[in-house]
């Protein structure tokens, strides 16, 4: 048997497969379940590289899948309350083995009939959660930044078919906005003056009356606003714009509603929370990212448009040795993915969260999300009653801000919330992050984990709070 065949067996697949099944079964059981183990086991980005940078064969290959276990964050660790995203749950990435395996691309129908059905399906149940009408549709996509940046090339097409001047558009952003969407607008050639930057109040909400008067200015400038972008919710606070004021300013003067709802969208799926979203029905397109708040693995991000034709205006063109004659290449094919996205050799990624929805049924996202946000809740109210912290805004999603303050000058609070976030990471009993408001530093946790308890927020003060007073005691 050649190498090539060897490497192909079915046999030294399946007992390979078994052992990394039981290995990450192992993982997922005392992750889940032991508090003590580590949330995270530091290393700094030599010591890592030197870690990975022998490539000579291994007689077994787990020792391999061994060290990456080790050597990552444990998201599925109840004590990760760090980053903007999702435990997976196994069957989405069981999923996500079979995707693999099977590989089956999606530009085109033939390449992929099974995932581009279940794409269409996830897609329309998304719509309908939105608040849309039944005329709504759109894809999904690798990534909130890809999503965001097509639904921004959408608002252009839409301007410029309306008879716009491509020289001259601009788009209006909070100043709360994630950097991909000023990225996005750096990509489409609009300049640092086509970038209208909205100024957000006390609650890092965009300050909807200052629209009008922004506008007029651009205009005054020789730019034609296409576009508003609403956030739903924003990434440093988790704070969601007012949309339903945002999108009637949009209709009245004939603009496209863009939301980036990367991660607050999710909030569509949860009963209790879905009136933070009021008003997105109105928007044209909208991002979400299955992967911050709905159990997926990433990337796994959604596109949505109120009119799903307008979808299919960014990248119409000419491709013979995709689309047949007869396929017609100006027809509004929901099956044709590759008429609307950038990606061509997509994956079959919409299997992820279909197989989550056939496994458990719908109604795990909105018992989800429903938890993320009442333990958040509860948490904010833990910082309030701590004397050693304070609390940057009240939350409206999963994501916390709040740091330390007990008997430190102000001069020296981001300095030390600097460190204490180091500090904690370091020692791996729990995983945080930072972010920076008002250029001051503050720490910041995302709930992501639904099996975080009340009692591991408490013994994160906790933590938090000793680790402050050993930094403090060795402070000059």
């Amino acid at each position: 048997m050649s190498s090539l065949e060897q490497a192909f067996d079915s046999t030294a697949f399946r007992e390979l497969g078994h052992r990394l099944v039981d290995r990450l079964a192992d993982h997922l059981q005392v992750t889940q379940q032991a508090n003590e183990n580590r949330v995270i086991s530091w290393q700094d980005p030599a010591e890592s590289l030197a870690c990975w940078e022998n490539l000579d064969r291994s007689d077994d290959v787990m020792d391999l899948f061994e060290q990456v276990i080790q050597q990552s964050i444990h998201l599925h660790h109840p004590r990760y309350v760090g980053h903007q995203i999702s435990p997976a749950l196994p069957v989405s990435a069981l999923a996500g083995l079979l995707v693999d395996l099977l590989n089956n691309g999606m530009g085109v129908y033939e390449m992929g009939m099974a995932g581009t059905a279940i794409e269409h399906v996830v897609v329309k149940l998304t719509a309908r959660q939105l608040g849309f009408p039944t005329t709504a549709g759109g894809f999904l996509t690798s990534g909130g930044s890809l999503a965001n940046l097509t639904g921004l090339l959408a608002a252009r097409q839409s301007r410029l078919q309306d008879g716009g001047d491509d020289s001259s558009l601009a788009v209006m952003v909070s100043a709360e906005a994630h950097h991909c969407v000023l990225r996005a607008a750096t990509i489409m050639g609009l300049g640092e003056e086509g970038i209208v930057q909205v100024p957000s109040n006390a609650k890092y909400q965009m300050e909807v009356d200052q629209l009008e008067r922004l506008h007029q200015e651009a205009a005054g400038r020789g730019y034609e606003v296409m576009a508003i972008v609403g956030n739903a919710c924003t990434t440093s606070t988790g704070s969601f714009d007012d949309l339903a004021a945002i999108g009637a300013y949009c209709q009245r003067h004939r603009l496209w509603f863009h939301v980036d709802g990367a991660h607050g969208a999710a909030m569509a799926f949860s009963e209790k929370y879905c009136d933070k979203l009021a008003g997105i029905e109105l928007a044209d397109s909208v991002t979400l990212d299955f992967h911050k708040m709905l159990l997926t693995p990433a990337l796994l991000s959604a596109l949505i448009f109120r009119e799903e034709s307008n979808s299919f205006d960014t990248f119409r063109q000419t491709a013979d040795y995709l689309w047949s004659q007869n396929a017609g290449r100006d027809e509004a094919e929901w099956f044709s993915l590759a008429k609307r996205t950038f990606e061509c050799t997509k994956s079959m990624m919409g299997l992820k969260i279909y197989s989550l929805l056939k496994a458990h049924g719908v109604e795990i996202l909105d018992e989800n999300v429903t938890r993320l946000v009442d333990l958040t809740r509860q948490f904010a109210r833990l910082i309030e009653q701590h004397a050693s912290f304070e609390i940057a805004v009240q939350p409206e999603a999963n994501i916390v801000c709040f740091r330390y303050v007990a008997d430190v000058p102000s001069s020296d609070l981001s300095r030390l919330n600097e460190k204490i976030r180091e500090s904690v990471t370091q020692q791996g009993r729990f995983f945080i992050v930072q972010t920076t408001l008002q250029d001051e530093v503050w720490l910041r946790t995302t709930l992501a984990n639904p099996l975080t308890t009340k009692q591991d927020l408490e013994e994160l003060l906790e933590h938090i709070d000793q680790s402050a007073n050993c930094l403090l005691s060795r402070l000059p």
